[in-house]
């Protein structure tokens, strides 16, 4: 009498035998929170710098703007007052433009510096990770192919 081979019991065993690499999966999971947290640090010091920068603007342009609500004896002084503050808040938009493109550049040379060595660090842990499935992978395909020799040897030998 001939036996039949259970094809899904052999199927189980064949997949519980490639192994996954949990602690690979940490390593990953770490690596990235890390990253995540160092980008979260550039990002707030950069919103908490620019905060300031747009504080210290509109102080000083609504003091300006003070001076041109005031009143004037003459009415060439009101043009006066309008041409100054015009001049004035020219100048102020630049400082503050420079300050803001300062923050900009600081954040994306933190930004790239990160991204560097966050991709050093990955690059290493895949490079780890994936030699150890390999090998991990080849003896467990040799395993369940002997497992399937075997298998169909008796199976053939049983007719």
């Amino acid at each position: 009498m001939t036996t039949n081979t259970d094809m899904n019991k052999m199927m189980q065993d064949m997949l519980g035998n490639f192994p996954v690499d949990t602690k690979a999966m940490q390593d990953v999971f770490k690596t990235q929170a890390a990253l995540n947290e160092r980008m979260s640090k550039v990002m707030l010091e950069a919103a908490e710098k620019s905060a300031e920068v747009s504080n210290k603007w509109t102080k000083q342009t609504l003091a300006k703007i003070g001076e041109v609500s005031s009143v004037k004896d003459e009415p060439t002084e009101y043009t006066k007052s309008v041409t100054d503050f015009a001049s004035a808040s020219a100048e102020i938009a630049a400082e503050h433009m420079a300050a803001f493109a300062e923050i900009a550049k600081r954040v994306q040379m933190d930004t790239v510096e990160l991204m560097l060595a966050a991709g050093k660090d990955m690059s290493a842990e895949a490079t780890a990770a994936m030699q150890k499935a390999s090998s991990d992978v080849t003896a467990a395909a040799k395993k369940a192919t002997d497992e399937v020799t075997a298998a169909t040897k008796k199976a053939t030998a049983s007719k």
